[in-house]
């Protein structure tokens, strides 16, 4: 029996992914899922819903067909189940703003190749937040951030009984979606959430829509190397692993042990790879990203991660799925 022959497909699918990512982000700028949520579900109909020329809508349309995004019956288009759950305006669950968050850095990986030559002495401790990051530029990143944070806090806190604990910290919080869901379920939490400068403005507000002011403080700090509260009793740091080098996290990791009260809890979220470190997809590219970053940071794997926390002294060291192929969560307590 003669042996498969090779082709090139599969490689022009992967060179050419640059197009779907494209269609997708242009679909929801012009907001074509919610124009077929709401019933203008033809060619002809999309068009004059989202001001293009019916070519154009027709293009469009067949390629998210074409991507799965959407199907066709006849002339009749329909949102796949996860796209009109996610990218339809106006649900409380739309995450229009996170499918264009990495659009800014669009040109960025067009040059890779020149930022995987740069040295060591061109990366910095803080990646793209040592690089002009303003308060208008934390305020468009949170806001693309916030609905996903959002709908990962509510999974952790189904996870997690925070039950008895007093007070957390949240190191790098953002939009701080994790102290906001703990304290709404549990009236005795109070929270910290520690951020870099230009973030705490933008985290106060999230805290204060949600009418949590009272409960959650947002603080100036840079958890890498400034003192950590002594008197918290859980921590978290939630999606932001892989903008670190090994040394910076485990360093950190120590710091968390070194602060935290006795029988307190620490909760390592991240794009974690396999043991093998081989994928998932998601982590690895997160990992490759801070290449274009310009940063120290890259994927670390589950059996790292598990070590580091080991390392520092945390025990019931245990590794979680937390969201398949896309986010680990790595626990420890600190002896009482």
């Amino acid at each position: 029996m003669s042996e498969a022959r090779l082709d090139t497909v599969r490689l022009q699918r992967i060179v050419k992914g640059f197009w779907e990512s494209a269609a997708l982000m242009s679909a929801v700028e012009l907001g074509v899922f919610t124009a077929i949520a709401k019933g203008d579900n033809t060619i002809a109909r999309v068009a004059n819903a989202v001001a293009i020329e019916a070519v154009n809508a027709e293009r469009l349309l067949v390629a998210l067909c074409a991507m799965e995004l959407v199907t066709r019956t006849g002339e009749t288009f329909t949102n796949a189940p996860d796209v009109e759950r996610f990218l339809v305006e106006g649900s409380s669950r739309f995450a229009g703003p996170w499918m264009l968050f990495a659009k800014p850095r669009w040109d960025g990986w067009g040059r890779l190749t020149e930022f995987l030559r740069q040295g060591a002495d061109e990366q910095r401790v803080l990646g793209m937040y040592a690089e002009a990051f303003d308060e208008d530029k934390a305020r468009r990143y949170h806001e693309a951030t916030y609905s996903i944070g959002m709908g990962a806090a509510r999974r952790f806190h189904r996870q997690v009984d925070l039950r008895g604990r007093t007070k957390m910290m949240d190191l790098g919080g953002g939009s701080g979606c994790y102290c906001i869901v703990g304290t709404q379920q549990h009236p005795r939490l109070s929270a910290l959430v520690l951020e870099l400068a230009p973030v705490v403005p933008i985290t106060r507000e999230f805290v204060a829509r949600h009418g949590l002011t009272d409960r959650i403080e947002a603080r100036v700090c840079d958890f890498t190397r400034d003192p950590l509260p002594r008197d918290c009793d859980v921590a978290v740091m939630a999606s932001n692993l892989p903008q670190y080098s090994r040394e910076i996290i485990a360093s950190v990791v120590r710091r968390v042990f070194a602060a935290l009260q006795p029988g307190g809890e620490y909760h390592l979220i991240g794009e974690m790879l396999n043991a093998e470190g081989t994928g998932p997809h998601g982590p690895a590219f997160w990992g490759l990203s801070e290449a274009v970053n310009h940063s120290t940071g890259l994927a670390h794997r589950e059996t790292e991660c598990r070590s580091y926390l080991e390392d520092a002294g945390f025990v019931d060291v245990c590794v979680n799925e937390f969201i398949p192929d896309t986010l680990t969560r790595v626990t420890g307590i600190k002896p009482g």
